[in-house]
């Protein structure tokens, strides 16, 4: 039986869009490279589309699903980008469509054996599948002592049970492909005092406390974190980067 599907960002579908980070141009340009063709492109749990609109700016046409029609809603509009609300595990694609299969910061929500068994049937034979997710930002000593005690103390029953893939940093998810050496990669962002909270609201386990205490956790550490952000308008800040890259080879 398929793993029940997880609709947990529509909630915060717009603070998703304004404050998740981006992905760098290095990852891209790395998938770019291993692709035998640039012709069709799917994207898995798209959320606010930013991979599939960087995705359209190289490949003919890029197909992205999401869960959630409010995530789509948000989502960033191309001509050559087209936006379907179904589950990754079951689409109506049609076989042997797609050179790259991409799912950003999303893989650990899905029923791995049915994903990947569809994925397999919409790939075209040798197509690239690349999964990544990212770690919480990193400041300095201080700094990222507070983020820690926020992550995964005063949130540790609010983070769905998958949470446990993104901690061990996809190290252990279940990847049954022929996995592909590549480069690390990080995001550098320069974020101002408001723009950290707005990235600490679209986390799913804030959305938890909030509906179980009817507070938001938030505002409680605002007072804490603000002392770091003092005399400068953005602080520099890095996001380390993890992924699983395989070749789909039928």
């Amino acid at each position: 039986m398929m793993k029940d599907a997880k609709d947990i960002f529509s909630t915060q579908a717009g603070t998703y869009a304004a404050y998740r980070p981006h992905y760098p141009d290095a990852l891209f340009d790395y998938l770019y490279s291993i692709c035998n063709g640039l012709d069709k492109a799917w994207d898995c749990a798209t959320g606010n589309g930013q991979v599939a609109g960087r995705l359209s700016e190289r490949f003919t046409e890029v197909y992205a699903t999401d869960l959630s029609t409010q995530q789509v809603t948000h989502a960033i509009q191309k001509p050559n980008i087209h936006y379907n609300v179904q589950r990754a595990e079951h689409t109506n694609f049609a076989a042997n469509s797609f050179d790259l299969i991409t799912v950003g910061t999303a893989l650990h929500w899905f029923d791995f054996d049915a994903f990947y068994k569809e994925a397999i049937r919409v790939a075209k034979d040798g197509a690239v599948i690349a999964a990544w997710a990212y770690a919480p930002f990193r400041g300095d000593k201080e700094l990222d002592a507070v983020v820690d005690e926020f992550t995964y103390n005063t949130l540790h029953e609010y983070w769905d049970p998958e949470r446990k893939w993104v901690d061990e940093q996809y190290k252990t998810i279940p990847f049954p492909f022929e996995q592909l050496i590549h480069p690390e990669f990080k995001i550098n962002v320069a974020w101002s005092f408001e723009h950290m909270l707005g990235y600490l609201n679209s986390w799913s386990s804030v959305q938890h406390y909030i509906r179980k205490n009817g507070v938001n956790p938030v505002d409680a550490i605002a007072q804490t974190l603000a002392p770091f952000w003092e005399n400068q308008t953005t602080k520099a800040l890095e996001i380390p980067l993890f992924l699983k890259v395989g070749r789909i080879n039928k």
